[in-house]
This record gives C-alpha cells, structure tokens and sequence, in this order.
C-alpha cells in the first residue's frame, strides 16, 4: 500500500487536482469550502490502472497552515508538486519543496495544473523553472506533467506517470514495531473515538491491544478502515483508520502515536543531522530555540551544534535538539525544524538516546558518521559503542534495522571477533571488542583492589564481583569467560587474579604464628582469646591448618583429623558414644566437645540420638 501527496504553493489546485484524480472532495470543513482554500488534511484514494489503490494526502498550502502541512507529508511515498501554470514557481512552492527535499521523500512528479489558462510558450517557461528548483532536490529528474483539472487534459498522463513510479517504489518493511502517528482524531456516533494516520514499520488488527505514546495510555482496536473499507489487518504504509475503546478525543492530540505496548518511549533529547536550507538570509546559532516537527508531531526544541557555533544557511551538521516535549521517535525519523514564520531546516533523527555528547570532539563525529551512512555492520558497531551492552531485541530497537538484516551481520561480526556476546540466543549481551576489553579491566581492577583492601583473603567472592557489573542474568557469562581467557582464577567458586598470593605484614604473621603455637600446646583445649580476626582466620580455614567449628572453638587440623578418626572408632565398637565419654576421651571440657560435636552433625559425620551419637 502506498500513499501519494501533494505540495505547493496556495490556490495552485492541489485540492482541485485530487478531486479531478480521485472523485473525491478533500475540503471537508466547512470553513474550507467557505474560503476556498485548505487549512486541515484532507484525505482521498485512487484506483490505478495496475490494480493497486493508494491513499492521497491533501495539504494546505497558505504559510499560516505549513505545520499541518508537515503533519501530512511526513509517511507519504510518492509527492505531487504543484505549481498553477498562470503564476509559476513562488514562496510556498519551494519550501514545501525544501520540506520534501529535507524529509528524504526520493520519487515525486511536477504537476503544472491550470494548463488551460496559459499558451503554450509560457506553460514551456513553467515546466523549465519547475524543473530547475526541482533537479537541486531529492526529486531530481522527476517528470512533469501538465494538467488541466477543469477540463481532464494530462489527466490520464498524470495517472500513469503515477503508476510508473510506484513501480520503482519498495514496500515498506515490516519490523513487527507498528507506529500510527496520528494526524485526525474525531468522533463517530455509535463507535466512539477514531485515529487517522499513515500506518509504519508493523501491522495492527482488530483487537489488538494498543498503546498509546508519550502519555503511555493503554487501549484497544475495536475496527479499522482504509479507504472506507472495514479491514481486519492494516499492513505497512496504508491510511488506516482505528476505533480505539476506552479513550476520549480530548485524551488524544495530533503527534501521538498508536503502537504495540512496551518497546517505544517518549524520547527528550535527539541526536541529528542536521541541513539548513540554502535560500535562507541568515544563520542558526547554538542554543537557538525552534519548533521541531516529526511524523505528525510538533514541540519547542533548543539546538546544540556539535561542530561549531554557528550554521550557515546550505550548510549541514551534527546536532542535539533538546525537545520541550518529549516525543515518540526512533532512529531512521526525518524531521524539520522552523522559526515562527519559515521552514529553516532539518534531515534524520541518528541517535535518540537521553545522553547530551560533549562538543567539538572529532571522534563523537565519527561515530555518528558511521551510525548515520555506514554498512549495517558499521551501524552496529557506531550503537554498540555507544550504548553497550545491548542484548538482541535493544540493538534492532534502537538500529531500527529490520531482523532479517541485523541478525546475519551480528552474527558475521561475531565470527570476526569484532563483537563478542555473553549467554545464549535472543537476551545474549552484545560488546564490541573494545568495550569488551575496557568491562574486563575494570573486573581486573575491582579484584585488585579487593586484593589490596584485604591482603590476608585469598579470593574475592564471585557474587560480589558479579553484582558490581550491572549486567543481570548474564554477570556469571561475563565472569566464566575472564576464567576461560586465564583473566582470573576460581577457587572453590570464588575468584582472584592468577598473581595473587597472601602476603602477610610482620604484625599479620606474629599473630598468625602465636596462635598456632597456641593450639600445638593445648590441641584439644585451645585458647579462644589468641584467635586472630576473622580475615587472618578465613585464610588459615582456606589453607587447611585450622578448622573452626564454633566462634569461639578452633582446632588445629592434626587435633581435629585425630579427634575425628578416635569418635568414629569409638561409634564403630560401641554403636555410639555420648559426649561425656568424649570428654573424657581427651582430658578436655565440655564447652568444647560440645562445640565440636555439633560440627560433626553439621557435617554429617555424626548423628545425634538421645544423649548419644551414632554414625551418620
């Protein structure tokens, strides 16, 4: 499905010629027909020869009205330009062309309309200025038709030469992400609240539940039109209408955008290229306030040039706008800027992350060359490094790249050890090589610093480690791929730098060695009050030379093995032993056996019943 629009300059026939085209009146108000002019949208359609219908946009072309103008032209395929033979090229003429020309729209015809009222050398004059401001646009080469929407002349011309270029027209994409901007909203007796706008990047049916951004409200589909026609499905690129139950007109505002709910968020800050038009008589300065329009929408925004201070009319640049607003946009959206009374510039939205970029740094610039006009894998590795990590379904979000051509070049950039990826399928994080080595040097200098901060631990817990990262389910990937590339070293499930050792200062070591003499000269009876704190008594737990079965009781592990090894063969001869016995056994009291023997059911070496304990 495609949608045609027109553009031009005021009383040129735009509305007349769609009327001649289509048999319908775009000039729905009142006040339209009143004035003879088009102030709103005005909507039609058109059965083509080829068999396909499209939609057509009708837009005003007075000075006052331009807004709404921008509001229709922004999902159109195909521009009609019109200029009235009588009057030739003026003011609006070419800054809606300068619009077209800004918002990338590529396939258009010249359409010279009231070819009745002129002779034939001043239509030639027409046609040749037509195409002189045309070819120094994106509609370069577009042909020119003349027409006479009176009396039909060049109409069946002007039908083909439509159909011709529709042919060379892709359909649009469907990325599974439907967008609605809205451009009517309105009320029909019996249904409620009604949308209008040209569908993009997805499908809506009836039934499906719906959001509604920036305000986040929720609702759903109850019918949908195109053309008048009751439609189940609404594919890319159609004019759809949409009855949405559970919101009121006043809820709603030309700009919001219909979607499926949770991936798309208002943004406040975008990152842009930005064109100035030629024909302007003076320059944008940095911190210049503008209306900003995209899609449908419309809000103040204040510029940051990121090159320099001052852009000169013709010129272009890298930008930030500072929306007032904060709007439903993604990367890939055209846009225009204005000052109250022309149209000053505009170009593609390249970036809509909330982060404001430092000026005049010649490698910010390159990156958003790289994400603006690069290969697919370019533009991947531009929004890795800026936004990394990013799992699968963030990096087609944010890419707006279809699926079908953003997995393969994933994948090929994977193999070529350009990106590496942390887990398995779609919620894999993706890093870029760089980005990958800058997160392991920062996880190298946390485990150093753990080192340092505590000289007598061995190992830095790993969920210590794995909860600083910030990176979720896959913090373990991320820490058993530094153990695979010999990064780090696990022990018992935690980790440390492969150089590590313990070294303990003078002070350190005297205590560690006054407490072990301690439990060699009384092992069965050891003294609680030489026990070192617990950093110097964890590393003698990890070193096997102690073991500690309470706070306050520790054994040398020769004392323990031996203890251990004298109660199981007591169990084993006798059935089981009580904790007198054991006592006994080795000269000691009760406060230790006791301690000693709630280790060993802990540990499942013994089992206590009654007073006794048997073997577990």
């Amino acid at each position: 499905m495609f949608v045609i629009g027109t553009a031009g300059h005021i009383d040129h026939g735009k509305s007349l010629l769609v009327k001649a085209l289509t048999g319908i009146d775009p000039d729905r108000l009142r006040e339209e027909k009143e004035r003879g002019m088009t102030i709103e949208l005005g909507f039609a359609w058109l059965a083509l020869p080829s068999g396909r219908e499209v939609g057509v946009v009708d837009v005003p072309g007075h000075e006052r009205f331009v807004k709404h103008m921008l509001a229709g032209v922004g999902g159109i395929d195909l521009a009609l330009l019109v200029v009235a033979a009588n009057e030739g090229v003026m003011p609006q003429t070419r800054e809606h062309l300068a619009i077209l020309d800004l918002i990338g729209v590529k396939r258009g015809i010249a359409v010279i309309t009231k070819k009745d009222l002129v002779d034939e050398e001043l239509l030639t004059l027409v046609k040749m200025e037509t195409e002189e401001i045309v070819n120094a646009t994106s509609l370069k080469g577009a042909p020119v038709v003349a027409v006479s929407a009176l009396t039909g002349e060049g109409l069946p011309e002007l039908v083909t030469a439509i159909d011709k270029l529709l042919d060379t027209i892709e359909p649009r994409h469907d990325l599974g992400r439907p967008r609605l901007p809205i451009d009517r909203v309105f009320t029909i007796s019996g249904s409620g609240t009604v949308v209008t706008g040209t569908l993009i990047d997805g499908t809506l049916s009836v039934g499906q539940e719906v959001e509604i951004v920036p305000s986040g409200m929720k609702s759903r589909i109850r019918g949908l039109q195109t053309h008048k026609s009751k439609i189940d499905t609404a594919s890319p690129g159609s004019r759809v209408a949409a009855n949405l139950v559970g919101v009121n007109t006043a809820e709603l505002q030309r700009g919001d955008v219909v979607t499926s709910p949770g991936w798309l968020r208002p943004i406040g800050l975008v990152t842009v290229k930005l064109s100035l038009i030629h024909y302007l008589k003076r320059s944008l300065r940095h911190g210049a306030m503008v209306s900003f329009h995209t899609g449908a929408a419309e809000t103040m925004a204040r510029v940051r040039l990121l090159e320099s201070d001052e852009l000169l009319p013709g010129g272009s640049t890298w930008a930030q706008l500072l929306l007032e607003n904060p709007l439903a946009v993604v990367k890939g959206d055209r846009y225009i800027i204005r000052s109250t009374n022309e149209t000053l510039g505009g170009g593609g939205i390249v970036d809509v992350r909330a982060k404001s970029l430092r000026r005049f740094r010649p490698d910010i610039i390159r990156n958003l060359e790289a994400s603006e006009g690069g290969t697919t894998g370019e533009v991947i590795m531009a929004l890795l490094e800026t936004r990394q990590p990013l799992d699968l379904a963030a990096l087609l979000a944010q890419s707006n790249l279809p699926g079908e051509v953003a997995r393969p070049a994933v994948e090929s950039l994977l193999e070529e050890k350009s990106i590496i990826a942390l887990g398995e399928g779609e919620h894999r994080l993706l890093f870029t090589a760089t980005g990958w080595a800058r997160l392991a040097e920062k996880m190298v200098a946390m485990v150093a610093e753990y080192h340092r901060r505590y000289p007598a631990r061995s190992v830095m817990p790993k969920l210590e480690l794995g909860g600083r990262l910030k990176l979720g389910g896959q913090a373990a990937a991320a820490l058993a791929r530094l153990v695979t590339q010999g990064v780090l070293t696990e022990e018992g499930g935690n980790l440390r730098l492969p150089s590590h050792s313990i070294r303990l200062t003078p002070g350190q070591q005297s205590k560690v060695d006054n407490f072990l003499r301690s439990l060699a000269r009384d092992p069965y009876s050891p003294p609680s009050d030489l026990i070192p704190e617990p950093d110097l008594l964890t590393m003698l737990v990890d070193q096997g030379k102690v073991v500690r079965v309470s706070d306050s009781v520790v054994f040398s592990s020769t004392a323990y093995k031996e203890m251990v090894v004298k109660i199981t063969g007591k169990i084993k001869g006798s059935g089981k032993v009580s904790l007198g016995e054991v006592r006994d056994m080795f000269g000691t009291s009760r406060k230790y056996v006791q301690a000693l023997l709630e280790y060993l059911d802990r540990e499942k070496v013994t089992r206590r019943v009654g007073d006794d304990r048997v073997i577990y």
